[in-house]
């Protein structure tokens, strides 16, 4: 785990930790929307003896799957900080509050209020401006990223160079071995080409992150409003993840703080020549978004910077799933109401060999059998719900687990003209509901928590099954 520290002693290096004292009442001009922040040097003692290790949270808090070969993310030795109460917070009415401060004071808001159960997301892009807004508060720090084995090479040397310059170690996380196995002997090694970059995204990327997600209570992003007028126009500085889930599992329990949402591009890369940090060669040849190698080209003079990410898909729908939150066309709220304009025109979720969808003739005749050959579970949807995305990997991880256990799992698209029915037939009250049909019984039982993870769905079907 990354962090920065000061010591009122010495500023010897200590491996996992910043290897240079911060200046303890850093002062000086503004760059940019950079303002100074007035802090006295914290004095923290740090012992990396292996005895501590056990009181260490990893950022992948995610049980390891017995049918991975891939080692979980390293788990480094985090200081002992104790643990952090947060209290619950009206974090609209918090970015109200810091919508006019700089990234320097937000960044210092997200770090004080959540210590070690906070990283920041670090792309290999200008997100070194993040790590640089860290150091400059003087506090504990980590940071992540997600290597999904198509980087280039120019970002994997900088990768290098930042944990040297900064004296930290990255903690990365990569996807599943058996999962990017089966992409590429289905579909080949650039199938995103033809049908989408969404499912090797979500390989490669979204699942990598959810595991480290679920470690967090907050995470730090990079996202700025003029990145991509299409889908991050009106990101504010700190929200509730609408998409994922944190520590505490359920809807809510992440924070998302985007500490660089009202800079502009330019104003990030006068701070960064300021502050003489490294960054990605790949700048310097006409890159200025970057992601991964096959889906990452220049752009030329005048084209927006988003125009070199999936350039042969619509220009509105520039997410990789990380940020899924921010597409136009996804409901903002998870209580089954319709888009403001009528449509229900999202992509189909839950989409796997071993999982049934429903159509209203065959929920109707499953729900009044009363000896089943063998029973079910399923999920009354929508596909523009965030909190039905967001479940959308654990469940299909479900349908995966139990092919062949007897029980079947299925989906059934709730909304639109089927609300109505859902709701006086199937007990639907909000997206997604969730409902296991005993084989003996005609009344479907309703899952009751809003943990979604693969392992709480599982034990509820053992328990019933």
């Amino acid at each position: 785990m990354a962090f920065t520290i000061t010591s009122s002693s010495s500023s010897t290096a200590i491996s996992g930790y910043c290897r240079s004292t911060c200046p303890s009442e850093p002062k000086g001009p503004q760059f940019s929307s950079v303002r100074l922040v007035d802090r006295p040097a914290a004095a923290v003692s740090i012992s990396s003896d292996r005895s501590r290790r056990s009181a260490v949270r990893p950022l992948n808090a995610e049980p390891k799957r017995n049918d991975s070969i891939v080692p979980l993310a390293s788990a480094a030795v985090a200081p002992e900080l104790g643990e952090k109460v947060v209290e619950a917070e009206d974090y609209e009415a918090l970015a109200n509050e810091l919508v006019n401060a700089s990234p320097l004071e937000i960044m210092d808001k997200a770090l004080e209020k959540f210590g070690g159960d906070i990283a920041i997301a670090f792309s290999g892009a200008e997100d070194v401006a993040l790590i640089e807004y860290a150091k400059l508060t003087g506090r504990p720090f980590r940071v992540f990223s997600l290597d999904t084995g198509r980087l280039n090479p120019e970002t994997y040397r900088f990768f290098d160079q930042v944990e040297k310059h900064y004296g930290i170690h990255i903690e990365y996380m990569f996807p599943d071995s058996v999962e990017v196995q089966a992409l590429v002997r289905n579909k080949g090694l650039f199938s995103f080409y033809e049908d989408g970059h969404r499912e090797c995204c979500r390989v490669r990327k979204v699942r990598p992150l959810r595991r480290a997600l679920k470690g967090l209570r907050a995470w730090i992003t990079g996202q700025r409003k003029d990145q991509s007028p299409g889908t991050r126009s009106e990101i504010p500085v700190v929200q509730v993840d609408p998409v994922f889930e944190g520590l505490d599992g359920g809807a809510g329990s992440l924070i998302k703080w985007n500490p660089m949402a009202n800079v502009e591009g330019g104003d990030v890369w006068n701070f960064l020549r300021a502050m003489n940090v490294p960054v990605n060669s790949l700048h310097s040849q006409g890159y200025v978004s970057i992601g991964c190698e096959p889906c990452t080209r220049p752009v030329l003079p005048g084209q927006h910077e988003r125009e070199g990410r999936w350039w042969w898909e619509d220009a509105k729908a520039k997410e990789c799933g990380l940020h899924k939150g921010n597409l136009k066309n996804e409901s903002a709220n998870g209580n089954g109401a319709a888009h403001a304009n009528g449509t229900t025109a999202a992509a189909d979720i839950f989409e796997s060999q071993n999982l049934v969808a429903l159509s209203r003739a065959g929920i109707e005749n499953l729900s009044r059998l009363e000896n089943r050959k063998e029973p079910w579970i399923v999920v009354l949807y929508a596909p523009w719900c965030q909190f039905c995305q967001a479940m959308e990997e654990s469940y299909v991880q479900l349908a995966d687990k139990l092919a062949g256990s007897g029980v079947k799992v299925g989906k059934f698209r709730a909304d639109g003209d089927q609300k109505e029915f859902a709701k006086q037939e199937l007990q639907l009250g909000s997206f997604p509901t969730i409902l296991f049909f005993p084989k003996h019984s005609s009344r479907p039982i309703k899952y009751p928590s809003e943990k979604r993870d693969v392992d709480s769905l599982l034990a509820f079907v053992n328990a019933l099954r």
